[in-house]
Parts: structure tokens; C-alpha cells; sequence
């Protein structure tokens, strides 16, 4: 690798994410701008990252670490950044594939130490809402979670936290990148503090972009740069588990970045809507989740 080319450490987090993550391991070591791959375990029990630590045993640039417990997904990337050697670290899901120049194309948006993103879709090609977003408000959360976000294009102050507008094919700056795939300066990680581990699911980006920039870090989101995001392959089968976390992450975020959430009397209603929420989802929840281990459960005639 030439001295003046950027080294990226790419950082990815497994939690019983499924064999698609050796897809997105051999994804990260095609692409030449990619010094290392940091795997950080979260105590699966799916054998993957011992199969990648085997798989990969001869490989330097490789490292798979196995953290002996599901520590979430921003302590896991602490400790990732801690080890990496890049000047760039690319985090990345376990169950996103890069495409041959995606690296390439995303340091270009990142010119000038900006944090980057690209739009994930998922197979069918549709973009995951997280991809183009606003950062949360109160008033924001409230609109999406009331509905009254769908009428924004007459009343923009109804605006919620995802965007309604056309998705765009340039590069534009944005108030939030998503977790999933984000490129950013080590620099700017460390000048941060890293992910704030009291979020232990979601939210943790939005906390980790609000924090950026608050610094005058810019945040860019390169709306040419498509990437697969086969999205779930560490939730499946724990969607209840995932929304508990979703939301205690909510809460936790508005309390920090909004003074309105800490102001009477939201600060006594807030919890209650948010958990209020939660309860309305959570049978529908846990029926899909029985769902899909039962779906697990079920093994193919033997041949």
C-alpha cells in the first residue's frame, strides 16, 4: 500500500450475525484501501467469528477479538477503535457488503476529516429509512411517533426524524449518518471520546453524530454510494429485545441533546410516552419473534 494512501481500518461487530458476515469479511479485504479488519464478538453462540479467526489465522490484516460477553454495539466499537491502527475507521454491520469502490467513493465524500455515510438498501434495492434522517428533537419524535409526521409535506413543521424527501445522487451534508456504515477520521473519534457506552443498541450513531458535530465536524452523506444491507442478521428472532433497547436509547438521547425533554413537564411525560410505545409494539413483537424461532426450529428433511 502506497505511503499517501489512506489506511482504513474497517471495524465491524458480530452478535450471532449470521454467516453473511464472511460475505462482508472478504467484501472488506477486496477493497485496497482497507489496511484492516477488526472483528469484535459479543459472545456469539453462531461459531462465525471463530470460523473467521480460523478462515483468516495467516491473514495480518485480520484481527478477530472475542470480547466474552455482548458488551453493545458502541463498547464493542471502543474497543475496536482502540486496537486499530488506520488514520480512517469504516464502521461497518455485519450483514453490509461493500461494493468494489465503496471505500474509495466514501473517502471522497469525506474529504477535508467530515464524517461519511452511503445510502444501505436492502435487497429489493429500497432504502433503509436510517440512511435519511434528520437528528432527533423532541418535537421531531413526537410528530413520527404520533403519526403526524406523515403530513409534513403540507406542514413542515411536522417534520419527523426521517425524511420524506427524494433520496439525493450527490453528495450532501446531513444532520445524522447512520451507524451501519459511517466512515470518519480517527481523530475525530478520539476528539469525541469514542461511543458513549451508556447506550447499549441504537441511537449510539445519532449521540456519536450530534457529539461530532458540536466540534464543527461536518457529516456528509454520499447519496451516489449504494451498499447492500441485508438489515437484521443480528436481530432476528429478537425484535422485542431490540425495540426495548431502541427505546431506552431514545429516552437517553433527548435527555442529553434536548433541553425541552429536561424542562417540566416533559421531563415526568416523556418516559411515559416512549415506554407507552414500547408497550403498544411489544405484542406484536413478540409474536414475530416467536415466529421466527419457530421458522429456526424447523430443519430440512435429511437427503
Amino acid at each position: 500500500m502506497a505511503s499517501d494512501t489512506p489506511r482504513v481500518s474497517v471495524l465491524m461487530v458480530l452478535a450471532d450475525s449470521g454467516d453473511g458476515a464472511l460475505d462482508a469479511a472478504r467484501r472488506v479485504l477486496a477493497a485496497p484501501e482497507c489496511a484492516e479488519l477488526v472483528v469484535l464478538d459479543n459472545a456469539s453462540r453462531d461459531g462465525i467469528a471463530q470460523r473467521l479467526a480460523r478462515e483468516y489465522a495467516d491473514v495480518a490484516r485480520v484481527r478477530v477479538l472475542e470480547l466474552g460477553a455482548n458488551l453493545g454495539f458502541g463498547a464493542a466499537m471502543n474497543r475496536g477503535a482502540a486496537v486499530a491502527r488506520g488514520d480512517w475507521l469504516l464502521l461497518l454491520n455485519p450483514d453490509c457488503l461493500l461494493a468494489a469502490d465503496s471505500v474509495s467513493r466514501l473517502l471522497d465524500a469525506a474529504q477535508g476529516g467530515a464524517l461519511a455515510g452511503a445510502i444501505v438498501c436492502d435487497a429489493q434495492g429500497r432504502p433503509d429509512p436510517a440512511a435519511w434522517r434528520r437528528a432527533p428533537t423532541l418535537r421531531r419524535v413526537l410528530c413520527m411517533m404520533s403519526g403526524l409526521a406523515r403530513h409534513e409535506s403540507r406542514w413542515p413543521a411536522l417534520a419527523g426524524v426521517n425524511r420524506r424527501d427524494a433520496l439525493p445522487d450527490a453528495t450532501v451534508a446531513v444532520e445524522a449518518l447512520s451507524g451501519a456504515l459511517m466512515l470518519l477520521p480517527r481523530a475525530v473519534f478520539a476528539r469525541v471520546g469514542g461511543f458513549d457506552e451508556g447506550y447499549f443498541l441504537h441511537f449510539e450513531d445519532l449521540d456519536l453524530c450530534t457529539r461530532a458535530r458540536a466540534t464543527g465536524t461536518p457529516l456528509r452523506l454520499a447519496g451516489a454510494v449504494r451498499v447492500l444491507h441485508a438489515k437484521g442478521g443480528s436481530s432476528g428472532g429478537r425484535a422485542l429485545f431490540v425495540a426495548r433497547h431502541k427505546h431506552r436509547g431514545l429516552l437517553r438521547y433527548l435527555r442529553t441533546h434536548d433541553a425541552a425533554a429536561r424542562r417540566w413537564p416533559w421531563r415526568a411525560l416523556l418516559p411515559a410516552l416512549v415506554w407507552l410505545h414500547f408497550a403498544l409494539q411489544a405484542p406484536r413483537l413478540t409474536l414475530r419473534d416467536a415466529r421466527t424461532r419457530r421458522a429456526r426450529s424447523v430443519r430440512p428433511p435429511a437427503p
